[in-house]
């Protein structure tokens, strides 16, 4: 098969389009081609006047060889060989164990179970079903169940967010992810997008098909089992402690995934009572900044705005600023919403979320300081997420209570002024907000870059510090501020047997890189108890 980069598309391209450019650039008849297959597309609107997509084509024809002999110093052509991925067959007895059911336990699980090994999944929290209802309820009345929210529960944080796919790890078994989410429900373009989503409304969907696949494969998924220990024997697993139901259990096991999630605290404090190897990791703070989706779309796209074909605008931005610190968007969701992703009592924070369509009014994004461990105050391994705990309690208080959000135009933040009104970007965020400055819930680092760098990103995006947009808090969880100590075996330090997977483990950063890295603890595993290709 060949491979084309590079290719110029117009917006309102067809198959023959396609087709055309891939005869073109070989240098031979289309209508010799056997197949043209759309591998990757993105826009390039560096030129506002001229939006056009970028894409990359896979190409079957006769003669393979013979037409890149000819083309050998194009860099953009090359022949390329696809190997589907293979799970291993295992015929071990065993069930291993994974804690967490996000995309790091799915992956984890889906792949034992693809090699016969039935794996048990301990969820703390709901199936989604049940959590949607739970998260309405949160929304719309500010009563918070501290087991069944944004956080916790099927499918993991991702589940409420835009369902951001792309990555910035390399690795073969990302191809498998979007196949398998595909298969799952997912819309068949995060399989070329540059920038696959699949948007809350549809990975709701996603997920619990892939709960039925892993439970017809022979796995199990138990809710509201929610893990506080594990037993081990000379540096070996034993068994997982965990309470259900108000009862107290053992799972024997000798392999178990921990794929946590970031904001699972209090079993983070229990592993640590049992000396696991935890350290701090970096992470990053700040809030949420909203402007409305039809400026954005203006800035970037211009004339070309309302194409059908291009969909809401996106951006990310980056800024080193003066005082040694960097100002950087995360998790931009265009047409989404702030979103309330508190996960304990008295302390708020929010994330953000789209669905599918992207056709909400506002577009919002994380705006982020990194936060490392000289400024966590302590040495302690958990130094960091009792900082996030104290910050998203004073956020708590700004917003007046009732999970309300601190919220402040950000033409007063500048001026360091407190709003009374807002202008004409509203706020998405749900159950309610309050004016409140930064100031009063994030440190003073923080605020300093977030009035360094506003400015400065106004600079690479026109409207980026429009006086009307808002700035909610708090953002205090983009990542684990903890990570597991594990081994070249994935195994952790000092417990053989116990695999730290994903995000919450500090081994991944978003829902790509997280199932990708559920998928080789369970590779391990695999090979571990015998299994073959």
């Amino acid at each position: 098969m060949i491979r084309i980069q590079n290719i110029r598309l117009p917006l309102d391209y067809t198959e023959d389009t396609l087709c055309r450019a891939a005869g073109q650039k070989l240098h031979i008849p289309f209508e010799k081609l056997k197949s043209v297959k759309l591998r990757k597309r993105s826009v390039d609107a560096r030129k506002r006047d001229a939006v056009i997509f970028l894409a990359t084509l896979d190409v079957k024809a006769d003669g393979e060889s013979k037409i890149l002999s000819k083309l050998k110093k194009d860099r953009d052509i090359s022949l390329v060989t696809e190997k589907p991925y293979r799970v291993p067959i295992c015929k071990s007895q065993e069930r291993p164990v994974v804690v967490g059911f996000g995309p790091g336990g799915m992956f984890a699980a889906f792949v034992l179970a693809r090699a016969g090994l039935r794996p048990i999944v301990l969820e703390r929290g709901k199936p989604v079903e049940e959590r949607i209802a739970d998260v309405q309820q949160f929304r719309t009345t500010g009563i918070l169940d501290t087991e069944s929210n944004i956080q916790f529960g099927e499918g993991g944080a991702g589940t409420f967010s835009d369902g951001k796919l792309n990555t910035g790890i390399k690795d073969p078994h990302i191809r498998f992810v979007l196949e398998t989410f595909v298969q799952c429900g997912a819309p068949q373009e995060i399989l070329w997008q540059a920038k696959p989503h699949i948007g809350t409304d549809k990975l709701t969907v996603t997920v619990t098909t892939m709960r039925k696949l892993i439970e017809r494969m022979g796995g199990e998924v138990r809710f509201g089992a929610k893990m506080t220990g594990f037993v081990q024997e000379n540096g070996t697993l034993q068994a997982v402690r965990y309470t259900q139901n108000g009862e107290s259990k053992e799972m024997p096991c000798r392999h178990a995934v921990f794929a946590l999630g970031h904001s699972a605290r209090d079993t983070l404090e229990a592993l640590h009572r049992q000396g696991m190897s935890l350290v701090q990791k970096p992470f990053a703070m700040g809030v949420r900044i909203e402007h409305l989706q039809e400026q954005i779309n203006r800035v970037l796209y211009g004339k070309f705005r309302n194409h059908p074909s291009l969909g809401a605008a996106d951006y990310k931005l980056a800024v080193h600023l003066k005082n040694g610190r960097s100002l950087y968007t995360f998790c931009m969701c265009p047409g989404g919403e702030v979103v309330a992703a508190a996960s304990e009592a008295g302390r708020l924070c929010t994330n953000g979320m789209s669905n599918f369509a992207r056709d909400g009014r506002n577009a919002n994004s994380a705006l982020l300081v990194g936060v490392s461990p000289s400024d966590f105050g302590s040495e302690h391994p958990l130094a960091g997420m009792y900082l996030q705990r104290e910050i998203e309690e004073k956020a708590f208080l700004a917003g007046g209570g009732a999970f309300r959000a601190p919220v402040i135009r950000v033409g007063d933040f500048l001026k360091k002024q407190n709003s009374k009104a807002f202008g004409k970007v509203r706020p998405s965020y749900t159950p309610g907000t309050s004016f409140a400055s930064p100031d009063a819930y994030l440190p003073q680092f923080i605020c300093e870059t977030l009035r360094l760098g506003i400015p400065e990103m106004e600079k690479r995006l026109h409207g980026f510090a429009d006086p009307d947009a808002l700035l909610t808090g708090v953002e205090a969880r983009s990542s684990s501020p903890v990570r597991m100590v594990r081994g070249e075996g994935l195994c952790s330090d000092g417990c053989d047997g116990i695999y730290p997977c994903g995000e919450g483990a500090g081994y991944a950063g978003g829902i790509t890189s997280a199932a990708v890295d559920g998928i080789r603890c369970a590779e391990v595993i695999i090979n571990r108890l015998g299994g073959k290709r």
